[in-house]
């Protein structure tokens, strides 16, 4: 894991409105690697998850855990 290049996005998010509400609008960790990944910053979605916890400036990560749907 490039935790240089999460953290980096992560203080990128911090200053940056309209990118933070990007972030918080995605459903998933993939969802924001890939918005970072446009932006250049190489990490994965699971990387983001085994990340969360910790806090990079203002930012702390946190994994929502959100139920499937069950049919």
């Amino acid at each position: 894991m490039s935790v240089k290049q999460l953290k980096e996005f992560l203080h990128k998010m911090q200053n940056d409105a309209s990118l933070k509400k990007q972030v918080l609008s995605s459903s998933t960790a993939d969802d924001v690697a890939q918005i970072a990944a446009h932006l250049g910053y190489e990490f994965s979605g699971d990387e983001l998850l085994r990340f969360s916890g910790q806090r990079v400036g203002k930012v702390t990560v946190h994994k929502n855990d959100v139920p499937g749907e069950y049919n």
